[in-house]
């Protein structure tokens, strides 16, 4: 690991002014992610900025929506009571995203800004435009298994790692940001930009931002809402499948659905060709989920070793869909 310069900033103000007095500067708030990165090299910031004492750690909930400050920690949030109650979906995502102890030290914004989690990323030696830009992706013909299935390019096949990025997908949270020109607003689907043909750049975050905020709005069925996760052992691993699914069901009916997965795509994927067919459906009749559920995960595009998402993800949503609905 290279040197690296350290600099703590006490306020937001003074975290962004750092930014952009220091050339290739990073944040650093738990450095669950960050200090993991930097150690395996994938990562070679020249200044560190702790954020971790600036005082943004709010988290106000409650049945009409929530608001989320961008260094609240993630256990902090998944035990909030209005979290538990009226959206459990960001909680149970939470509490499956890693360890209890990573979860006392991650904040919500690193979480949503940590890299992927593609070995061809993570080891030097290997060919990857988002390490290298223009080196190459050795994960389109290599060992291809926990890759994307929608959303990747010629450039670039690594799937977004984030759970919490996926419940909150599905709520249609919005992410605040704060740089040199001020604060702004931006969709969180929208904050996350798929590989084309610059796989290195991987969000909208303008030069000097930082994420000091999330939010949502409540919605019909939000207090039902479930995540589910799809890894390959019991705790502490990275989704091959996931599926958070907000739905309104009134008397057994299917109204609105509201649909994203993980591990499959390139970033946190809403699905709306799915939600658009589960609507009118009856929760309770799986045969008629497993027809709508067809229509989820349009146009995916699998690789040699992950064509089994296709058919994984279709039975997750089944499964994720009737939890959601209270129909199993």
């Amino acid at each position: 690991m290279r040197e690296v310069a350290y600099l703590a900033v006490a306020d937001v103000d003074s975290a962004i002014a750092a930014l952009a007095a220091h050339k290739n500067s990073m944040l650093l708030a738990g450095g669950t992610n960050v200090v993991d990165y930097l150690r395996a090299g994938a990562i070679s910031p020249s200044v560190l900025v702790d954020i971790s004492k600036v005082p943004i750690t709010d988290v106000q909930v409650g049945e009409a929506g929530f608001t989320i400050g961008g260094l609240a920690r993630m256990s902090d949030v998944a035990a909030n009571p209005g979290m538990r109650a009226f959206f459990p979906v960001v909680s149970q995502a939470l509490e499956l995203s890693a360890s209890a102890q990573l979860r006392n030290m991650a904040t919500i914004g690193g979480n949503l800004m940590q890299r992927t989690r593609c070995g061809y990323f993570r080891e030097a030696g290997f060919a990857c435009n988002k390490r290298t830009p223009g080196s190459g992706c050795a994960a389109r013909d290599g060992l291809n298994r926990p890759h994307a299935v929608l959303g990747g390019s010629g450039h670039c096949v690594a799937t977004h790692p984030s759970d919490l990025a996926v419940a909150l997908a599905a709520l249609d949270a919005m992410m605040h940001l704060q740089g040199p020109a001020g604060v702004r607003q931006i969709a969180l689907t929208d904050f996350y930009r798929m590989p084309g043909d610059t796989p290195q750049l991987e969000n909208a975050l303008q030069s000097g931002e930082m994420i000091v905020q999330v939010s949502a709005n409540g919605t019909p069925g939000a207090a039902g809402s479930h995540y589910l996760k799809v890894r390959e052992r019991a705790s502490y691993e990275f989704a091959v499948v996931s599926v958070a699914a907000v739905v309104n069901a009134s008397g057994g009916v299917i109204e609105t659905a509201r649909i994203a997965f993980g591990g499959v795509g390139t970033v946190p994927w809403r699905d709306h060709a799915a939600e658009h067919a589960l609507a009118g459906v009856i929760a309770a009749d799986s045969g008629a989920l497993r027809l709508a559920a067809d229509a989820a995960l349009a146009g995916a595009e699998p690789l040699t070793h992950n064509g089994f998402k296709i058919e994984m993800g279709r039975r997750a949503l089944v499964r994720a869909v009737q939890t959601a609905a209270g129909a199993r």
